[in-house]
């Protein structure tokens, strides 16, 4: 089977000399723990380790299952690999008197999958060389991209080029770029909206006319608007708080495909810091009053994005602000993909492909 994925080539430098410096045991023990700090951090962004090749690790991103996302959760394994590798570094150094340092290189492209091996996870193909031979040109702590990868993320990083690197096996050069930066909540690809709304009058108009009875009414009201990737929900929700001007206050925040510690985030984009030392009860009553404070000044709109991903604890506040919520005009836009099943009834606006 043939697949396109992103491959992750993370090596150890100077291994032999560790091997010279400490007894067969410790070093074991230190490999040990190097090799399950990077598996438990490829895990957590959605990798699957593939092998490990003497002191280097090899994993894939769209094995077995592909995400949309699969060559930025690459990226952001890589330096959450190497942050990683820095809070292990600090017990190895007190402990052996040894700090290790590990380089990367990252490439994306297609492979042929064995699926007759356990979850398919031997992948053979230029890609995972490339990604091999970038990652022998990379230096200690480096992370550097092969073409396609950096096509694949360019808005969510900062990078510089590296002049064409000569790779050994190679007949031709390949370009390759040093990662500098990983910005923030940054998509991979920035999606423009500047292009004319087109086939969406009809939801558009009635999105105002929701807005319309939650202001009147003075009472918080939950849309649920659903629609496959690409259909227009985001565009949609755009253009509606756009078209809304100065009548309300927007507070949008999204939902993260994966991650330690995500639950509240749309909740942190909309808000700030949120006082989470708070038990969950108390912070469902601090987030509902503080918008009924924001809504009763303004309308308040919020927009909740990929809520497919969120985690049952953030559907429920959504639904205690709606169900809780007195004489304050909040209307929460809740974009998710087919299948999310909300614990609330509320209104539900599907989006078909246009034509």
């Amino acid at each position: 089977m043939r697949k396109t994925v992103s491959v992750v080539f993370a090596d150890l430098v100077n291994s032999t000399a560790l091997g010279e410096r400490l007894d067969p045991e410790a070093t074991r023990t230190v490999m040990e723990q190097f090799f399950e700090h990077m598996r438990v951090v490829l895990e957590q962004h959605g990798g699957t380790v593939q092998k490990y090749i003497g002191d280097a690790v090899v994993a894939f991103f769209g094995v077995p299952t592909m995400q949309e996302d699969d060559a930025l959760r690459a990226v952001r394994a890589a330096v959450g690999m190497r942050a990683a590798l820095d809070d292990l570094n600090a017990d190895l150094e007190s402990v052996y008197n040894v700090v290790l340092s590990v380089r990367t290189g990252i490439n994306s492209g297609e492979v042929v999958v064995d699926d007759s091996r356990l979850g398919g996870s031997l992948a053979v193909g230029d890609a995972v060389n490339v990604a091999a031979r970038l990652e022998s040109e990379a230096d200690p702590g480096e992370i550097l991209l092969g073409e396609q990868t950096h096509r694949l993320v360019k808005d969510a990083v900062r990078v510089e080029p590296i002049e064409d690197p000569a790779l050994k096996g190679k007949s031709q050069r390949v370009r390759a770029f040093r990662l500098l930066e990983l910005l923030a909540g940054a998509a991979a690809m920035a999606r423009r909206f500047d292009s004319p709304l087109v086939g969406r009058q009809p939801e558009l108009d009635r999105l105002h006319r929701l807005f319309a009875e939650v202001a009147t009414e003075r009472t918080c009201v939950i849309c649920t608007v659903v629609a496959g990737p690409g259909t227009g929900k985001t565009r949609l929700a755009i253009e509606f708080v756009r078209s809304l001007g100065d009548e309300a206050r927007v507070l949008s925040g999204r939902c993260p495909p994966y991650g330690e510690g995500t639950t509240f985030r749309p909740l942190v984009e909309m808000l700030g810091e949120l006082p989470l030392g708070l038990g969950v009860e108390e912070i469902f009553v601090t987030v509902r009053e503080r918008f009924e404070t924001l809504a009763r000044k303004q309308s308040l709109v919020l927009v909740f994005d990929d809520l497919h991903w969120a985690e049952p604890t953030l559907l429920d506040l959504i639904d205690h602000v709606a169900t809780w919520s007195r004489d304050a005009p909040i209307l929460c836009l809740c974009l998710a993909r087919p299948g999310f099943e909300p614990p609330w009834e509320g209104r539900r606006l599907q989006l078909d492909p246009l034509g």
